[in-house]
């Protein structure tokens, strides 16, 4: 993966970041029997994963990369956007510090679970897992959108404008 096409993951999260703005709070907050429970849960979670993967494991920028849920239960839409930037910083790191050495094992322990054991991954490895767990929780978020009424916008990379492939 290069930085290009993650300005395409990003530019697709926009779109659902958006429509999310929309929503009032219940909407937001209501629970679901499936996924991360609601949307707003959802959407921390997604970030998560690159702060814990990415800031934490791949870069060592914080030990605590994972929101405590009394947080997360007084974010808006907004937090959620600035969670989602910190995250792309990170993503930004990894593409700078990385390059050529973008597949070179990492062994550590998980700095948030405790006792996780030794875990050896690669850079790319783990900055494609985040990428895949978005997509498969922003299918989760568009169901929810979807029993609350809504037609969720395409947030798929093929549903960009051509122009932004040239």
């Amino acid at each position: 993966m290069e930085k290009h096409e993650y300005e395409l993951v990003k530019q697709t999260r926009q779109i659902l970041l958006d429509q999310c703005k929309e929503l009032n709070e219940n909407e937001l907050t209501k629970e679901f029997g499936f996924g991360f429970l609601s949307i707003r849960d959802s959407l921390v979670h997604v970030a998560g994963c690159y702060h814990a993967w990415l800031g934490s494991f791949v870069l060592s920028k914080t030990a605590s990369p994972l929101l405590p849920k009394a947080a997360i239960n007084n974010m808006q839409i907004g937090d959620i956007q600035e969670y989602f930037q910190q995250a792309d910083i990170f993503v930004d790191t990894v593409f700078e510090q990385f390059g050529e050495k973008y597949n070179d094992i990492i062994e550590k322990e998980l700095s948030w679970k405790v006792d996780s054991g030794p875990v050896r991954k690669t850079p790319h490895q783990l900055l494609i897992h985040s990428i895949t767990h978005e997509f498969h929780h922003k299918g989760q978020i568009v169901a929810m959108l979807r029993l609350l009424g809504y037609i969720p916008k395409n947030t798929d990379i093929l549903g960009l404008p051509e122009k932004e492939f040239t």
